[in-house]
């Protein structure tokens, strides 16, 4: 819920005004900083505030059993490509393969009706370890989905302007010292889409 892409889901959802709106995340301080801002806007809403990570099957199993949302949004993701390749690999594995099945597991098993998966374009014909991990990712909700009630949806996509780990900010500060501005092709064609854009695209 702290992430860049689930904390601008969070802000959307409670313009819905649900009965409940529960924010699950593994860093403190982004999830502090989630709730002094809902704490300005004075949500009609009820918010409850979750640290946990999703590896962790028994606070998974803990907090949808006191909870029991009807939709779960999984937005955490490891995405850092050079990060990821570089020392992370498994790490990266475990937190966007293992996690999701972990949080999949959990919705199965606590009647959640829908699980929205978000996803990468990287996941299409991977040619990294963040992008495969998230096909895999992909792959165990599909799997899940042929015999559970609880409906799986995935959605992908492409660079999100500003987002934590973007391109956008770099470029920003390449710009800024008068350049150069690297690129990992002179042939690539890059498309961005705004964060408000992207959790719109999520939600629909």
């Amino acid at each position: 819920a702290g992430g860049s892409i689930g904390a601008e889901l969070c802000r959307q959802i409670a313009r819905f005004e649900p009965a409940r709106l529960v924010l699950y995340e593994h860093n403190e301080f982004a999830l502090y900083r989630m709730e002094q801002e809902f704490a300005q806007q004075q949500a009609k809403i009820e918010l409850n505030y979750i640290i946990g990570d999703v590896k962790n099957a028994t606070r998974l199993a803990e907090t949808l059993s006191v909870h029991r949302p009807h939709i779960v949004f999984h937005a955490a993701a490891y995405k850092h490509v050079p990060l990821m390749e570089q020392d992370n690999a498994w790490e990266a594995v475990q937190n966007n393969v293992l996690g999701t099945w972990r949080v999949a597991e959990a919705a199965i098993d606590h009647g959640v009706e829908k699980f929205v998966l978000v996803s990468t374009d990287k996941a299409v014909n991977p040619t990294n370890v963040m992008g495969a991990s998230k096909r895999l990712a992909e792959i165990v909700c599909q799997g899940l989905q042929s015999s559970e009630p609880t409906r799986f949806i995935t959605v992908r996509f492409g660079n999100v302007l500003g987002s934590t780990g973007s391109v956008i900010p770099k470029f920003r500060a390449q710009i800024a010292k008068g350049g150069p501005v690297t690129v990992t092709h002179p042939e690539i064609t890059r498309y961005f889409m705004s964060i408000p854009e992207a959790a719109q695209l999520v939600l629909q």
